[in-house]
């Protein structure tokens, strides 16, 4: 297929926020004025767009971006945008605007209402993986993962000094929706006593069974990652059962939820988010319609949003046999 002709990009965040959102749309509208683009935010995402909240963006808009973390652009969940009759009314008003290509950042759901878009009405698009939970298969890194983990191992180094003076278990839940990535690294990271993932299901009794091990081994503290999503349920479930069988612990529960959503953005972050921003502009200059770009050994590769989306990206088992031998 012959590369359309690009004169005007729209850019927009959807979804759940992650840290490096701003990054990557600084990186889009900064390559975009590059090329001689014009370059248009758009608001609140898919809503934005049906709302028509749509503006020109210029240099000036994107100073002091870089180091924020949520998404200036703002970032909701639509449910118009789900129906023939929400996008035709989003893709009447982008033609209103002449724009002709979008660059959408954001988690599966946000990619597959670009994928939605492309198949519809031809409008090229390119999806950049920004979302906290890394549960999108080609790229190795999700933009905001990185500063999420070293947020969850900040907030459980500290968690360590409480339940080390006062010989306390504690379980610590971290976001991840229904994927282990967050946990087993800040469970790597922290030196867990035990990670548990919706990727592989500890019994109970193999839980306790550890728990008892580490107390005759005399270990200063114990702290469990739970990852949110597991069939057992999340860290208070847990903990509860655990309860049943080890009634003399001193037993807390610590849900980090959103506080893992923002914050500055790691460095990293902010470098795959520049990268990638780059290669979407980029990417669609070239004719590159309906895919995901993403660092895979730190080389941008594009991948079928479809195929993004679809494939299982799972825990490495190398890191749950790591995790498992540092916490003997």
């Amino acid at each position: 297929m012959e590369p359309k002709t690009i004169k005007k990009i729209g850019v927009l965040t959807s979804g759940g926020d992650s840290p490096g959102m701003n990054a990557a749309i600084r990186a889009v509208v900064r390559a975009g004025l590059y090329y001689d683009l014009e370059m248009y935010g758009i608001y609140r995402g898919y809503e934005g767009m049906i709302q028509n909240d749509i503006k020109k963006l210029e240099s000036r808009h994107i100073t002091h971006v870089l180091e924020r973390g949520g998404t200036f652009l703002k970032s909701a969940r639509s449910a118009e945008f789900r129906t023939p009759e929400g996008r035709q009314t989003a893709y009447n008003n982008l033609k209103s605007h002449g724009i002709d290509a979008l660059v959408v950042i954001g988690g599966d759901g946000s990619l597959t209402g670009a994928h939605l878009f492309y198949k519809e009405y031809g409008v090229p698009a390119i999806g950049l993986p920004g979302t906290i939970d890394n549960d999108l298969s080609g790229t190795d890194s999700t933009i905001g993962f990185d500063t999420a983990c070293n947020t969850a191992i900040e907030a459980i180094d500290k968690i360590r000094d409480t339940a080390t003076s006062h010989d306390r278990l504690f379980f610590v839940e971290v976001m991840g929706r229904d994927a282990g990535f967050i946990a087993i690294n800040a469970g790597i990271g922290s030196a867990a006593a035990a990670i548990l993932i919706p990727e592989k299901k500890m019994p109970i009794e193999h839980l306790v069974d550890k728990l008892k091990i580490r107390t005759k081994a005399k270990k200063a503290s114990n702290i469990v990652i739970v990852a949110e999503g597991g069939k057992s349920g999340g860290a208070t479930e847990i903990a509860n059962l655990v309860k049943k069988h080890l009634p003399y612990y001193d037993i807390k529960v610590t849900i980090l939820g959103h506080l893992q959503r923002g914050g500055s953005p790691s460095s990293f972050d902010r470098l795959i988010a520049s990268k990638l921003g780059v290669a979407a502009v980029e990417g669609l200059l070239q004719g590159k319609y309906d895919v995901m770009a993403g660092l895979i050994n730190n080389k941008v590769v594009y991948t079928p949003i479809k195929k993004a989306i679809v494939d299982d990206k799972s825990v490495d088992e190398d890191d749950f046999r790591v995790a498992k031998i540092l916490s003997t």
